[in-house]
């Protein structure tokens, strides 16, 4: 509000305002022990989405392909339509959402022009382990493929894990780019300020795209975002206990109710089995939730290239006040009852 009040009102710097990539520069070398020039390898975006579909615009041409991991944040697809990109899926399976070595490198076979990687994952609160992530890394130094990071959630990790920055790991820093922001680490997701972070030989591009679709985003909440970055480590570790909580109330909730649940390793989202359940398929069962119980999930369907693949399962978010989680066990033995 003082940035307002202030008349900070007009336009930024279309990369975004030197103050928030210096900080922005300044938290990449505390959390992720890198170097990021704010000059030329740091660009402010307007939210997540955008940052992807910019990067996927600048660095992807027509007919390249592209490994997704699936389940998937459903705006990954629309952004390789636009910049006509062809998806090739590798499954993550249930219930550990492990990956399988073999599927991987069969995508790599195809010599696909780049990677998305979310850790942790939205839908299924999965978080990549060092073997993986090592793996990963060491199939795309062979075949020159670039790492598209969404490290949105890369503050919301449970039960003693880290976050392992792709772009840290040997000879990857020139091959990833890495997206973050203020929406979920600063419970701000409608400030809509996220930063890229790359080499500047991918940057050039990215930013290219960035400016003819959003010029910049908005001043204030860049200024605001600026105080977030100069927040102690504590405000860090408190983040992690505020929904380790309300994951593990949710958990408990779950298994007095018989429902199978996958367990999320990180991020704010939980995934349940529905199949056995007896209310259909998970669009179904989402619809007649909100109908006779007033609770609202996301169809597993939404998070697969093949929807069938995700019909026995629903998606729950527990970034809720107590009073809203509260009501749920109540909800859904109403439910299941009726």
């Amino acid at each position: 509000m003082r940035a307002i009040q202030q008349g900070n009102n007009q336009y930024s710097i279309t990369w975004g305002l030197p103050a928030l990539r210096e900080a922005v520069a300044g938290k990449f070398s505390r959390f992720a022990g890198l170097s990021a020039d704010p000059e030329t390898e740091i660009t402010i975006t307007c939210g997540c989405s955008e940052a992807i579909v910019a990067t996927l615009m600048g660095l992807v041409n027509p007919g390249e392909r592209v490994i997704v991991f699936e389940p998937f944040y459903e705006n990954y697809l629309p952004g390789l339509v636009l910049c006509g990109g062809i998806p090739e899926f590798v499954r993550l399976r249930d219930p550990n959402w492990s990956l399988d070595p073999d599927e991987l490198k069969k995508a790599f076979s195809k010599r696909p022009k780049a990677l998305i990687l979310s850790t942790p994952c939205n839908p299924s609160g999965k978080v990549f382990s060092r073997e993986e992530m090592q793996m990963i890394a060491g199939l795309c130094r062979e075949h020159g493929t670039i790492v598209i990071t969404d490290d949105i959630y890369e503050h919301i990790l449970y039960d003693g894990l880290q976050h392992i920055h792709m772009a840290g790991l040997p000879g990857m820093w020139e091959q990833t780019v890495t997206i973050s922001g203020i929406s979920k680490t600063y419970s701000a997701t409608g400030w809509r300020v996220v930063y890229v972070i790359a080499h500047h030989r991918l940057m050039s591009a990215i930013r290219k795209c960035h400016d003819y679709m959003v010029v910049c985003a908005p001043t204030p909440f860049q200024m605001g975002a600026v105080v977030a970055m100069g927040l102690p480590g504590s405000y860090y570790l408190e983040l992690q206990e505020f929904y380790r909580e309300r994951r593990d109330f949710l958990l408990k909730v779950f298994e007095d109710l018989s429902i199978p649940v996958f367990r999320p390793a990180g991020a704010y989202y939980m995934m349940i089995r529905i199949d056995e359940l007896g209310r259909g398929d998970d669009q179904a069962f989402a619809q007649a939730l909100v109908e006779k119980a007033g609770l609202a999930v996301v169809p597993g369907s939404s998070f697969y290239h093949r929807p069938q693949d995700g019909r026995d399962k629903v998606r729950f978010c527990f970034a809720k006040k107590w009073e809203t989680l509260n009501q749920v066990q109540e909800r859904m033995e109403r439910f299941l009852r009726g």
